[in-house]
């Protein structure tokens, strides 16, 4: 009887190559799956008396109904966080005759598309004046996108529990910082040496009673002290801080 030859080398090593490949996606899958959202982010993705809602290249957009804006703003979600979640909070800011833009990012992390503000604003040819902002690590990329090469249009810069990495000190940029105090990292963004790297007008609004989680409409913050205040009080304030920022883009 002829004995049974043995499986090759190389193919023994390709399936093993395979279930590793496998196993290192299914990994990072889990770890950069984003955290639930709240049914108020949903509700978000849909037009209203107010505001125009579409999608375009995988981008959420919330525009004034009823005019052509002027002034824009794009959002970087947080780390792990659908850019979903922060529909209610655009679309608010929409109301009030500006364009807003929250931008998916890869993998759900924005150190991954630091340049995704490019393509939006390429999109929007009549929007004169542009912020950037963003929410935590979304927050700490719009920096970077501002510090770097960027159209002269790039006014402005919202920071929602974030801060700066890169120093903006003499940028010109008109920059709303905005926070919890319950926030575990308000000490990193009011620290004096982090206050240094943007310029000296920066308008910062503490929101008594906040936390991280509720700079948008998601569930499951790792590590994050409850709030204290409702989400959507806290959410208003977020608004209007940004707002006032943004309505001061076009001055002189």
């Amino acid at each position: 009887m002829t004995p049974r030859r043995g499986r090759p080398r190389w193919r023994t090593l390709a399936l093993g190559l395979l279930a590793l490949a496998c196993l290192g996606g299914l990994a990072i899958g889990l770890y950069t799956a984003p955290q639930p959202l709240l049914p108020e982010a949903a509700a978000s993705l849909a037009s209203t008396a107010d505001v125009t809602f579409s999608s375009a290249d995988g981008r959420l957009e919330w525009a004034p109904a009823g005019g052509v804006p002027s002034t824009g703003l794009v959002v970087y979600p947080g780390a792990k966080v659908s850019a979903a979640a922060y529909g209610p909070l655009a679309q608010v800011i929409a109301s009030h005759g500006f364009l807003v833009v929250v931008v998916p990012m890869p993998l759900n992390f924005a150190i991954l598309g630091i340049g995704a503000a490019d393509g939006v604003i390429a999109a929007h040819p009549e929007i004169r004046f542009w912020a950037v902002g963003g929410h935590s690590l979304g927050g700490a990329m719009a920096a970077q996108y501002a510090a770097g090469s960027h159209p002269a249009s790039l006014r402005g810069l919202a920071l929602w529990a974030s801060y700066s990495a890169a120093n903006l000190a003499e940028s010109g940029l008109r920059v709303a910082s905005v926070y919890g105090s319950l926030d575990a990292g308000a000490a990193r963004i009011t620290a004096a040496d982090t206050r240094a790297l943007l310029p000296a007008g920066t308008s910062y609004v503490v929101i008594e009673g906040g936390n991280h989680e509720q700079m948008g409409w998601y569930t499951g913050q790792p590590n994050d002290p409850p709030a204290t205040i409702a989400r959507a009080e806290q959410q208003n304030r977020v608004a209007e801080a940004t707002m006032a920022m943004l309505q001061g883009l076009s001055a002189p």
